[in-house]
């Protein structure tokens, strides 16, 4: 059978080297002109070159998000962007509108085309159109059932079939929203998303007119349901670690993670939780010990601040709504990167508070280190008992062990034991 691709997202350069480091066979990232990331999204044209060069030195893959529903007003700077790529020498180009599609066939025929969640592929026959486009790949729209993934596999050959596993849903049909064009003016479409299917509503009006309205007054919309909660919009993020054998099995061969405005403490937790079960699968472990596996690292993904998990629409359900619109109250606290290694000390950069006394834990490809502070200097190397983030200055960090550059540190907040962990 062939080998699973897992992808990750890349916000940024530095990101993108902890993908890669944390286990991801290819990532995708993109300009903020034309991808679906506007905000939080530092890569520059200068980034992709070097993200090219880094991620091929890594003998990995690397794909660029070309996937906005172009205007008018863009289609001479994508001229201009597949041009660069193509100089670049990237692996393939993500897009969902057919005029960029058409484009990037005029002025890079040779290019590897993949068609974008974007462009809402849900069944057998559009799969065989975009196929007969010359795309290569499509990633398959989040609202299919695996059901439907094996048949789309079995109807239609010779095209390769990507699927979302984990990270945020959006509440609207493949992510095509026009809330926050409407709302704000800023068009999710063109990667500017506000997000007001996360702002707190309540109801507005007397039965016979009952709307709700957002918390600053702004925005009122008539309601036709009843009370069940608040944020009637929010959805439970995506975790499908459990079923990459089933997606497998169904044919799909790249399993995608969401998140290029996350952190890279967030990125490198969730890579290495899948790259873990992959490879469990694919150096054949008996069931019994990749469920085991499976546990430990859903664990792992229970440490991260999330929405609550679903597992979407693959199992043929509903998928849940985080009514609440309350978090999961992670047990650690992402606090800094290791920069450096000089002498006895790390050099961090700090994220979130530190403490002398407080119980840490190094974040690595392959597993986690409990570590103990002995000693902390500021930067100008004077000994403080404590360390801030929110500030580019680096401190010095004697742990009881030395740690890698590239290794994060992570605090425990408080002691909640998951369920799973006795089991």
């Amino acid at each position: 059978m062939k080998k699973i691709e897992l992808l990750a997202p890349a916000g940024d350069l530095e990101k993108l080297k902890y993908a890669i480091a944390y286990g991801a066979d290819a990532v995708y990232c993109g300009v903020p002109d034309f991808s679906l990331r506007v905000r939080i999204n530092r890569f520059s044209k200068k980034d992709l070159a070097q993200a090219v060069e880094y991620v091929h030195k890594h003998k990995k893959k690397i794909y660029i998000t070309l996937n906005i529903y172009a205007h008018n007003e863009h289609l001479e700077k994508i001229k201009a962007h597949i041009q660069y790529l193509k100089k670049l020498k990237v692996d393939a180009i993500i897009a969902s509108d057919p005029g960029v599609i058409s484009l990037v066939k005029k002025y890079w025929p040779e290019a590897e085309i993949h068609l974008s969640t974007q462009a809402n592929a849900t069944n057998f026959a559009a799969v065989d159109f975009w196929k007969k486009q010359g795309v290569k790949r499509i990633v398959l729209a989040r609202e299919l059932e695996l059901v439907e993934i094996a048949e789309i596999t079995k109807k239609v050959r010779g095209v390769e079939l990507e699927y979302f596993v984990h990270g945020a849903m959006c509440m609207s049909y493949s992510g095509r929203c026009i809330l926050s064009k409407w709302m704000t003016g800023r068009s999710a479409n063109l990667g500017d998303c506000s997000q007001p299917c996360r702002w707190k509503y309540s109801l507005n009006g007397k039965s016979e007119n009952l709307g709700v309205v957002d918390d600053q007054k702004r925005y009122g919309i008539d309601l036709e349901e009843d009370n069940h909660g608040t944020y009637f919009f929010n959805s439970y993020d995506m975790n499908l670690l459990g079923y990459l054998s089933e997606l497998r099995a169904a044919g799909v061969v790249s399993f995608k993670i969401e998140g290029r405005a996350k952190s890279a403490y967030y990125l490198a937790v969730v890579t290495r939780a899948y790259r873990t079960v992959l490879d469990a699968l694919e150096q054949g472990k008996t069931d019994k010990e990749v469920k085991a596996i499976i546990r430990k690292q859903k664990i792992e993904l229970d440490n991260l601040v999330h929405r609550g998990y679903s597992t979407g629409f693959l199992l043929g359900k509903e998928p849940e709504h985080n009514f609440d619109n309350q978090n999961n109250l992670a047990k650690f606290q992402f606090v800094g990167e290791v920069k450096a290694v000089e002498d006895k000390f790390n050099i961090l950069r700090v994220h979130n508070h530190i403490s002398i006394d407080d119980k840490l834990e190094a974040i690595m490809p392959k597993e986690n280190i409990e570590l103990r502070i002995k000693k902390i200097l500021d930067s100008g190397r004077k000994e403080v008992s404590i360390a801030d983030g929110g500030h580019d200055k680096q401190y010095y960090f004697e742990f009881d062990r030395k740690l890698e550059s590239g290794s994060l540190v992570r605090k425990l907040i408080q002691r909640v034991i998951p369920a799973e962990a006795g089991i």
